[in-house]
């Protein structure tokens, strides 16, 4: 380990954020309120202590500077924000991290390194409050949809447009955020896992490969409504039971292509228990690394709903809700990581991410990007039980710091 750094003061200061901005239900750091603001006050509090240059970027997004001998720059990323009753890590371990990180190339190069470096919390990653994931990264890729994100209301009928200007941004503006893609030559993000792949494998650490591609879609099956009672049923044109049979079939279909999915909710209509129901209004969720398979995926899932639909007579339609592409990240990084996990810890896996990322909207900025995880366990996040061992967040820390002495060396040898 490198003298310099220190992973058990990161593990601590994970601690006093947890404490700062948490409760009995878990870290409440949604994004745009008290206790988020709070939460990036101490985060400037800890930078403040280094020779780095610190600013808002137009998103919101924050950034800490270390300038080097030369201006192509490393970012080191990650969001602080967590979705209500969170765990205690997800989203601020990678910043508190990367803070360590800082530290340390500090110390190392008495505040000149040979490249720049730049540790960077986005603005919103969970999307909490409004629903809309991903917002300073999106913006900052340029890929954040203003018509999409400028009608979002929270519960309380507040819009996004009003919250974040009470942060300083000036929503018509956010996609200026693209001005710090400038010099950027790699992205590092670490993560907590959120699933049970490396908890199954009893391994630390883990390479990610990309995030996956996604197909949301709204199916709805219409038949017709007749009385329970009085209906036989071979006359039925029951709605709900094409659905039903159809349901298997779609997880069968991923089973084969190896990827996810989820049937995630069933209305019925018209949803009384004396009627056949007419319509069926099932949500799917598809997702793939690779954007063949994925289209595979989806293609067979509608041909099955249109089976099962004639099968029943009834008809079925497709909405699309959100989709977006695989993300796969920078080949030579996660060789990178790969290494840095064995010098750390003898053993690594590579993994593709079922969620989506900050790192994701990065990479589609045309920046090399990887991202690291670490063991999650019980498989669980966005949720109070959420943990990870302490020895395995610090070597995670220690892997981080590693990767990014590697992906140095990497930007400088294209100098």
């Amino acid at each position: 380990m490198n003298d310099f750094l220190d992973p058990k003061r990161t593990v601590a200061e994970l601690k006093e954020l947890r404490a700062l901005t948490g409760d009995d239900d878990g870290a409440q750091r949604v994004a745009f309120t008290e206790t988020w603001a709070k939460a990036r006050k101490w985060m400037e509090g800890k930078m403040a202590e280094l020779p780095v240059e610190a600013h808002k970027d137009a998103a919101g997004n924050s950034w800490f500077t270390l300038k080097g001998t030369s201006e192509k720059s490393l970012l080191i990323g990650g969001h602080i924000d967590s979705v209500p009753n969170g765990g205690w890590l997800d989203g601020c371990l990678n910043v508190v991290a990367g803070v360590e990180v800082m530290r340390r190339i500090c110390s190392e190069y008495g505040g000149n390194p040979p490249v720049t470096v730049r540790v960077v919390d986005w603005a919103d990653e969970e999307g909490a409050r409004f629903g809309k994931s991903l917002f300073g990264s999106a913006a900052f890729s340029g890929n954040l949809d203003l018509d999409e994100a400028r009608v979002l209301k929270d519960k309380d009928g507040i819009s996004l447009p009003d919250a974040v200007a009470g942060y300083g941004i000036d929503f018509e503006k956010v996609k200026d955020a693209g001005i710090e893609a400038k010099n950027a030559a790699a992205y590092l993000e670490l993560h907590i896992e959120q699933g049970p792949v490396l908890l199954d494998m009893d391994l630390p650490l883990g390479a990610v490969l990309g995030t996956f591609g996604v197909e949301r879609h709204a199916i709805t099956f219409r038949g017709q409504a007749a009385h329970s009672g009085s209906t036989p049923m071979n006359r039925r044109k029951d709605a709900f039971l094409a659905a039903a049979r159809m349901a298997p079939e779609i997880y069968d279909i991923t089973g084969r292509h190896g990827g996810v999915c989820t049937i995630g909710s069933c209305v019925t209509k018209p949803g009384i228990v004396t009627s056949v129901v007419a319509e069926c209004r099932i949500t799917l969720d598809q997702r793939h690394l690779d954007a063949e398979s994925l289209a595979q995926m989806l293609g067979e899932a509608k041909s099955a709903s249109e089976r099962y639909a004639a099968d029943g007579g009834v008809t079925v339609e497709w909405e699309r809700l959100w989709q977006i592409e695989p993300v796969l990240f920078n080949p030579e990084l996660i060789d990178f990581c790969d290494a840095a996990i064995l010098e750390t810890c003898g053993v690594s896996h590579r993994l593709p991410s079922g969620p989506l990322h900050d790192a994701a909207e990065v990479s589609r900025a045309g920046i090399p990007t990887v991202m690291l995880f670490v063991q999650s366990l019980h498989g669980i996040s966005h949720n109070k039980i959420e943990d990870t061992r302490e020895d395995h967040l610090e070597l995670c820390v220690k892997a981080l710091d590693c990767l990014a002495s590697k992906t140095m060396e990497w930007i400088l040898r294209d100098e």
